[in-house]
């Protein structure tokens, strides 16, 4: 089972700015647990939405919309991917997360599952996308045994 651990964005992470040292070496030492466990599969932080784009799709056909985006709650500063046996251990591992803007500072982190290609139905059209993604190890890795 893959989750993302998706931290929310706040007006700092929007305006570039660097968390302390002390923030990046709990978040390195977390991630680190997370590599010795074999349940990590990605990691990082997001660049301002400044210097993004969202594709809106209006009647069918796509523009461009460049950020910056205003609503910083609803935007993410970062992210953690990992491959777990169990809800109960993504859980466990969430709530081992390091406060996402420092000690003291509000912040939420979403926990989302990923879809795997076995939760959904049978077409050729999926089955298209077994072939594709075998060639992508972290899709059809099991998380070790510790």
């Amino acid at each position: 089972m893959r989750f993302m651990i998706i931290v929310k964005a706040n007006p700092d992470t929007e305006a570039g700015v660097m968390p302390d040292e002390s923030l990046f070496a709990a978040m390195g030492e977390y991630h680190d647990q997370l590599a010795k466990a074999g349940v990590l599969l990605d990691a990082s932080g997001l660049q301002p939405t400044s210097k993004g784009w969202r594709i809106q799709y209006t009647g069918g056909k796509p523009s461009v919309i460049d950020g910056p985006f205003a609503e910083t709650k609803e935007l993410i500063a970062g992210y953690t991917l990992i491959q777990v046996r169990s809800r109960e251990e993504a859980l466990e591992w969430t709530r081992r997360f390091p406060a996402p803007h420092g000690p003291g500072v509000e912040a939420h982190i979403e926990v989302r599952q990923l879809y795997e290609l076995d939760d959904l139905p049978q077409s050729d059209a999926l089955d298209r996308f077994r072939e594709l993604t075998a060639a992508f190890p972290s899709t059809q890795s099991t998380p070790s045994t510790q």
